[in-house]
């Protein structure tokens, strides 16, 4: 997904106000040793990427940056800042992805199997507990989404992150005996 990035001053207030009310939006791609690069990228353009987005996996969407000189970054969403009455996005901070350098990711989880699930069609809930897996990894090796099985699961059985099939080359940072998902009585 590319986004032309425009340069900005981040001196003033004036100058992410005066971008905003224009219809953009202020952004900061941060860069490993580096100042981060200052800019603005069009709101429209920015919405209609987001719209490509499957729901939930913003967070593991490598997003290409083209500033002024058409240089490409390639990068993901660390933050946005959204207005809590309108949920208009007011800023945007991009972390660089660098061939070699390990990244901290939250990929989502899934449940597949839910329809056929047997404690379901016992009349169960799904609660899912957890929803992203935070992990560390080479940029390459970002995974889209972990995908949890839960057609065998009966009433008040579970699953945990144990149970996700996670590649060797990613790093769970959190402890995998923990509930990720789980057949509640109603």
């Amino acid at each position: 997904m590319k986004l032309h990035i425009c340069a900005r001053s981040a001196d003033k207030k004036n100058e992410a106000k005066r971008i905003r009310r224009e219809g953009n939006i202020p952004v900061v791609l941060y860069q490993r040793g580096k100042e981060g690069l200052v800019g603005s990228v069009k709101g429209s353009e920015f919405t209609s990427m987001l719209r490509k987005v499957q729901q939930g996996r913003l967070a593991t969407t490598v997003f290409f940056l083209v500033d002024e000189q058409g240089v490409e970054h390639r990068a993901i969403i660390k933050e946005i800042q959204y207005k809590p009455t309108t949920y208009d996005v007011l800023h945007l901070d991009f972390e660089e992805l660098i061939d070699d350098l390990k990244i901290n990711v939250k990929v989502p989880i899934e449940c597949t199997g839910v329809v056929d699930c047997v404690g379901v069609k016992l009349g169960g809930v799904l609660r899912q507990v957890i929803r992203y897996l935070r992990v560390r990894c080479l940029p390459k090796d970002i995974p889209n989404c972990f995908q949890l099985d839960v057609r065998t699961l009966g009433q008040r059985e579970s699953r945990r992150l144990s149970d996700l099939q996670i590649p060797e080359t990613v790093r769970p940072l959190a402890d995998l005996n923990e509930v990720a998902v789980v057949i509640a009585k109603r």
